[in-house]
């Protein structure tokens, strides 16, 4: 596990409440000078900590405001099977996560869609390319919490660098 420090930690919230943040800003806001920040954020980037930075879309903007929560059980389990299946979900951009699950369900995906006319010719087109033992779907009427950000308490914290300071 990497260890960062309190400052590596105020970096990483405030990149994952706004990654276009200019990072004269970033700096004024953890007490830093901009230089010892950027190396901090590349550092962060080189060693994996930052894996891409993205724009969040407005789901009702763009007309995908349906989701569905669609659990999968399987008779196959190996890893021929998963890799099969693994592509095929590639094919679909309406699948937007996808997780091979412990317990009573062996897969469960998030699908996002406009309405449930083409959630189900996106289910139809699922079930031809592969054999399920079964599917079922639960559609989410509100969504009361989300965020892409990441629980950052978790992290073992590293002792300053002196170096850094400015």
């Amino acid at each position: 596990m990497v260890k960062l420090d309190r400052i590596d930690r105020k970096i990483l919230n405030l990149l994952q409440e706004d990654c276009t943040m200019a990072v004269s800003e970033i700096s004024a806001k953890v007490a830093l000078s901009s230089t010892p920040c950027w190396r901090r954020i590349q550092r962060m980037e080189k060693e994996g900590i930052i894996s891409k930075r993205v724009v969040l879309l407005n789901p009702k903007k763009i007309n995908a405001e349906v989701t569905a929560f669609v659990s999968i059980k399987t008779n196959e389990h190996n890893n021929q099977w998963l890799n099969e299946f693994k592509k095929i979900l590639n094919y679909f951009p309406e699948v937007v996560e996808f997780y091979r699950m412990a317990g009573e369900i062996d897969y469960l995906l998030r699908v996002v869609v406009p309405d449930i006319a083409t959630f189900d010719r996106f289910y139809k087109n699922l079930i031809e390319r592969i054999n399920l033992t079964d599917v079922s779907t639960s559609f989410s009427m509100e969504q009361i919490k989300y965020t892409t950000a990441l629980p950052l308490n978790y992290i073992k914290e590293a002792p300053l660098v002196a170096d850094d300071i400015s």
